[in-house]
């Protein structure tokens, strides 16, 4: 059911100009503890001040929009797409960790963001996943010669 938004400060958009604000911190710290240099275009460290900096854009435009006065209904959220989306994040994170690779973790990605956007037929997601991540693992490993996280499904291509 929607509630009223306050008319002095809007809290969710304020919760989230400083996670928004931490995460531009520690970007920035990230980039700062790079040690290896590009010899040309633009190097690690320099791509990672620049997302702190967008970051740091997006943290204060949630600032300003947290203080304008608004009289517009504010939805409740939806925690188990929230959920869904935190545990498919999580698969991503594990599968890589762990050493499932990309392809594993792109599937579980995919799979429970599309579950999460409401959507019921898990296995034809976990399989629609699968040959994303696996054209994608193509894509980047063979054909832009980039490396990305490998499991026992990327040593066998």
């Amino acid at each position: 059911m929607p509630t009223k938004a306050p008319s002095s400060l809007n809290r969710t958009p304020a919760v989230i100009a400083v996670v928004l604000f931490a995460v531009a911190a520690i970007t920035c710290w990230d980039a700062s503890q790079m040690t290896t240099r590009a010899t040309y275009g633009m190097s690690a460290s320099g791509a990672s001040y620049f997302v702190a900096l967008l970051f740091l854009v997006l943290g204060i435009g949630h600032l300003v929009s947290a203080f304008k006065p608004s009289d517009i209904e504010i939805e409740t959220a939806d925690w188990k797409a929230v959920a869904w989306i935190g545990l498919a994040l999580a698969g991503l994170v594990a599968s890589i960790w762990l050493g499932g690779g990309f392809i594993l973790g792109s599937t579980l990605l995919f799979a429970f963001t599309a579950r999460a956007f409401g959507r019921k037929a898990l296995l034809v997601d976990v399989c629609l996943g699968a040959v994303i991540g696996m054209f994608v693992f193509l894509l980047f490993n063979k054909l832009l010669t980039l490396a990305l996280p490998q499991g026992p499904l990327e040593r066998l291509l």
